[in-house]
């Protein structure tokens, strides 16, 4: 299983990691980041439709998807294109991201950037402070829920924010009494990368008010937003669809519903 070999290549580069740097020390250095973040909760929380735009070069599924990957240049175009919050993939075999493409983004964005990875162990989350995350994604299949509680712990320490990422109810459930405030629902099984649509159209119904949703995975054109919108939904994770586009800005503005830009 594709799931299984992220896993294990990733297990193996956290415990490099930390061989580099150790935990004790990699704490006192995330801890010198503490300052405060752009919220990407608050950035979500209007009940207006938001884009969460990611930085996605690869995946499993889909192979190389962008290959004149500018980081860059595509931060600033998605700012500029009405982006309310940026997602940056840092996972470096599989989706061919970069941990330090946050760093080089950050000075020259002003919304938030949520760091999307593997998250499996705590050292990781240090990590994403000293990179200049404002978020995570947690995926809640993959950890225990002590580790869900207390990863969420730990980034409330660090002025971070998590976004946990659930496919199921049960998973939902775990996330909710984890004190999680913003959840993505992952419309792709991890298991078998298909893709059902229905998934965040059951899960949505479930989402307590003062928790902020995100509709992940299929997400393709005008008419997906609007069919999620009659359900409730107002935010949306949206990377693959971009990365294919020959006009990124265009494709944002399409989204966006604004004819106007699109036409412009």
């Amino acid at each position: 299983m594709m799931l299984n070999n992220i896993l294990e290549h990733k297990r193996k580069e956290i415990a490099a990691l930390k061989r580099r740097l150790p935990l004790d020390k990699m704490i006192k250095k995330a801890e010198k980041h503490t300052k405060p973040k752009r919220s990407l909760r608050k950035a979500l929380s209007n009940g207006e439709l938001h884009l969460i735009c990611e930085l996605k070069k690869a995946s499993p599924s889909e192979g190389m998807i962008r290959r004149q990957f500018r980081p860059v240049h595509l931060a600033k175009e998605f700012e500029l294109a009405g982006a309310s919050a940026i997602s940056v993939l840092t996972e470096s075999r599989y989706f061919r991201g970069n941990p330090r493409t946050i760093k080089q983004i950050r000075p020259c964005t002003r919304i938030p950037l949520l760091r999307k990875d593997f998250i499996l162990d705590l050292y990781q989350i240090y990590e994403t402070a000293l990179l200049g995350a404002d978020a995570f994604l947690i995926i809640a299949m993959l950890v225990s829920d002590s580790e869900l509680k207390k990863m969420i712990q730990i980034a409330k320490r660090l002025n971070l924010e998590v976004l946990v990422e659930v496919h199921t109810k049960e998973e939902l459930v775990r996330a909710i009494k984890a004190g999680s405030k913003i959840i993505g629902i992952n419309n792709r099984d991890l298991k078998t990368l298909q893709i059902d649509c229905s998934v965040s159209e059951r899960l949505m119904r479930l989402i307590p008010k003062g928790v902020v949703s995100v509709i992940e995975s299929g997400i393709e054109n005008r008419q997906d937003i609007l069919r999620y919108q009659k359900n409730g939904a107002h935010n949306f994770l949206i990377g693959t669809t971009l990365m294919k586009s020959q006009n990124v800005t265009e494709k944002i503005h399409e989204l966006l519903g604004d004819s106007r830009l699109v036409n412009a």
